[in-house]
């Protein structure tokens, strides 16, 4: 899958240092797998929630972190919408959420 864009995962690690591992881990396994709908997206990632509006929640560091993505089955490519703590994910939308900076 294309992710748009690693910037948000770098944006956001430079803000909490904890999450880089297991956000590099997300990425490079997400830029390896060729998802085809939401079933192939809980077969990667079995803790994935959809959320309606083509988004998914994702998991972070034993849910420490929660990661939204739009994911374009079509085009092969996963927007990022939202990298935070969990405190901050409950605080926002996960079907609407834009990419906020940390």
């Amino acid at each position: 899958m294309v992710i748009i864009s690693r910037a948000v995962l770098r944006a956001f690690v430079l803000a909490h240092p904890a999450s880089e591992a297991a956000l590099e881990e997300w990425y490079h396994h997400v830029r390896t797998v060729e998802w085809a709908n939401g079933a192939t997206v809980r077969q990667s990632f079995r803790t994935a929630d959809y959320v309606g509006n083509e988004r998914f929640v994702f998991n972070i560091k034993g849910n420490r972190y929660r990661l939204i993505a739009s994911v374009s089955f079509t085009t092969r490519t996963v927007y990022l919408k939202f990298v935070g703590t969990h405190r901050q994910y409950d605080a926002v939308d996960a079907a609407t959420v834009e990419f906020l900076k940390p």
